[in-house]
Parts: structure tokens; sequence; C-alpha cells
């Protein structure tokens, strides 16, 4: 399907603010970034790099008053998530070494403190893929999806405890126990289609059968229209703006994912 994705922010600015964003999309082997549009008011100079996630950001330096942002991208993505019964666990000395890093404890990923928990969630299933879907499965029946009820990342121990949170933590909790079973898992934000209410999402990637695959405990079925922006360990790696300075906090936000008819050339 093709979509259309828009982010719009406003920010008052005091003092000249270091920023560093996260906005651009970029194609890959789940989507395909036709058109782009990425504007500042108002206009300032912006460098662009890519971190060691291979994530696009952009550093600038905001001036002081009103500061916008606005994005546009048309995006051709997959009508449904792919779905891998019976992919196969990867061993370690086999993983690519990118994605070792995926494998270890972060900072709101305890993976360490959910071997044991873990371990009795998905007995009786085949190593791999059969057990991350054991376990996005658990977190869809055990943890309540609660969209609005926080804006600061909680560690997975703490949503194991509250049982409940928004998308990115219920992400947390399920990139832990992957991690405890050593299945490289990681933290995707971005947009997804028809999401209610609609808001950036957040999702978790496993690395099973010699490849990434999207779960995503707040949804149900093969859900398709999903558009990444950044990928990490966790929600400190994948922050959609990060500013340095006194606390600036957007004064109006909109996050908007409309489908389009696109004639492919």
């Amino acid at each position: 399907m093709w979509l259309r994705t828009s982010c719009d922010l406003t920010f008052d600015i005091s003092v000249p603010t270091p920023f560093i964003l996260m906005l651009r999309p970029r194609s890959g082997a789940q989507q395909w970034i036709a058109r782009e549009e990425y504007r500042l008011e108002p206009s300032i100079p912006v460098t662009e790099y890519t971190d060691i996630y291979a994530n696009l950001c952009q550093r600038l330096v905001a001036p002081p008053g009103n500061f916008e942002i606005h994005t546009i991208a048309d995006v051709k993505t997959a009508d449904f998530t792919d779905e891998a019964p019976g992919a196969p666990f990867v061993d370690v000395q086999y993983l690519p070494d990118a994605v070792l890093t995926y494998l270890l404890p972060s900072r709101y990923c305890e993976s360490e403190l959910f071997a044991q928990m873990t371990a009795e969630i998905t007995a009786g299933y085949m190593l791999g893929y059969d057990q991350v879907a054991a376990i996005e499965t658990w977190l869809r029946n055990n943890i309540r999806y609660e969209p609005g009820s926080s804006d600061t990342p909680m560690s997975a121990v703490g949503v194991n405890t509250r049982q409940s949170g928004v998308c990115r933590d219920l992400s947390h909790l399920g990139i832990a126990m992957c991690r405890s079973l050593s299945i490289p898992a990681r933290l995707v934000v971005g947009y997804l289609y028809g999401l209610e209410p609609m808001d950036m999402h957040a999702w978790f990637e496993a690395y099973v059968g010699g490849r990434w695959y999207t779960f995503d405990a707040t949804q149900s079925g093969t859900k398709g229209g999903y558009v990444a922006i950044g990928y990490g360990r966790d929600a400190a790696d994948v922050a959609v703006y990060n500013q340095f300075g006194p606390p600036t906090y957007p004064t109006s936000q909109s996050f908007q994912v409309e489908r389009i008819d696109r004639e492919e050339s």
C-alpha cells in the first residue's frame, strides 16, 4: 500500500537550542520512500548524519522564538506484516556482527532479569519465531495497552510490575524477554496506518530465521501499514527529537498517516 505520513512540531524556544532529530524514514527491505518534504520555519542550517543503528539524524540549533518542523513522506509499505511460524533460532556464533548488540541488556530492557519467566512462558514452543510469537501473545493477554498513559519511557521491569503501558513500554518488555532467550530484539519507532488514537508508534522486531520480523502486542493479526523511522536497543536510541539545554517541549504536535493512490513508474 502507498501511505503519506506527516509530522508537525512547534516549539517556543527561549535560547539557542541544539536539537538532534530523527524524522526521516529510509528505504529498506520493508519500505520504499518515493517522495519527501522537510521544512523548517524559520529556515536554518541543518546537517545530517547516519547513527550507529543506520538511522538518518538531523542536527541543528533552533533560534529563539517560534520554531516549526514539518515533514511529509510518500511511502510504499507492505499490506501485511510477514509471518514465519517455525523460522529457526539462530545460534549466537552465527549471528551477523551488526545484530550482536541487540542481544545485550540495555537501559530499558533488563533482559538478564527475565530468563526464568520467559522460559516458562515459551515452554514447549519451537526455538525461534514460535517463541517470540508466544511472547507477543502473552503480552497482548497480560499487559494492558493504555495509549497516552505515559510520556516517560518505562523499563521492562516497571512494565511487568505495573502490568500496563503504552506501545513503547510493551515493546520494552517483549525485547527483554526475547534477549533473555538469546534472540536478538530491537525497538522500532515510526508510523502505523489506522492507529487509534493517531500518534507516533513503537513496536519490536526479533531476529530469527536469518532476518528481522515485526511483532506488535498492541495490534492483532498480520496488520500492515508500518513505516519505520528509527531502530535501536530501546527508547533511549530512537527519540524523534532530543534537545539540549533548558527543557523544551512542543507547544503543538500532530502526526498523520493516510492511504493514497499513487501510480508506480
